[in-house]
């Protein structure tokens, strides 16, 4: 989540609290789509004083898949395959639905990114963002999520 901390904070510990009273209660962790209709219930009670933030999930689904969940700010979302948020999302998406989407290439044959390709591919994209956005700040963190767990690492953006 991105913008205002403290309405970056709210929904955050709130969602936390709600995840862990689930674990204790079902013995188990919630899954990606539960989480994903948590976040927009709680958008939605807050509809007429929303949190500025954007939100996303991302996670694995049921199945093994990754998922991402993109939000407004009133709790209505969407899945898709990958999406930006933020300030430089004007600048982001385009390079995404063209670097990771392949819209708007011919003769192209998609294939699957490798992680080492994909990481490296978002870590240039937030880098050309940064140039371009005041707001993105000095510092990337990019996390692979698959089923073996969580695989984070930070880049430097600029250092002016």
């Amino acid at each position: 989540m991105s913008s205002r901390s403290r309405d970056v904070l709210t929904p955050t510990k709130m969602l936390d609290a709600k995840m862990k009273q689930y674990k204790h209660t079902h013995s188990k962790d919630m899954s990606c789509e539960a989480i994903a209709q948590m976040l927009s219930s709680t958008l939605y009670y807050r509809r007429f004083f929303p949190y500025y933030t954007y939100n996303m999930i991302a996670g694995i689904d049921n199945e093994g898949k990754g998922c991402v969940y993109s939000y407004d700010p009133v709790g209505s979302y969407e899945r898709e395959n990958y999406r930006a948020a933020g300030s430089a999302s004007a600048i982001i998406q385009p390079l995404l639905d063209n670097q990771i989407g392949y819209k708007n290439q011919s003769n192209v044959d998609p294939t699957p990114l490798t992680r080492d390709r994909a990481r490296a591919m978002v870590a240039d994209i937030f880098a050309a963002a940064s140039e371009r956005d005041i707001y993105t700040g000095d510092e990337v963190e990019i996390s692979i999520i698959d089923s073996n767990g969580i695989d984070t690492k930070r880049y430097k953006l600029r250092s002016d």
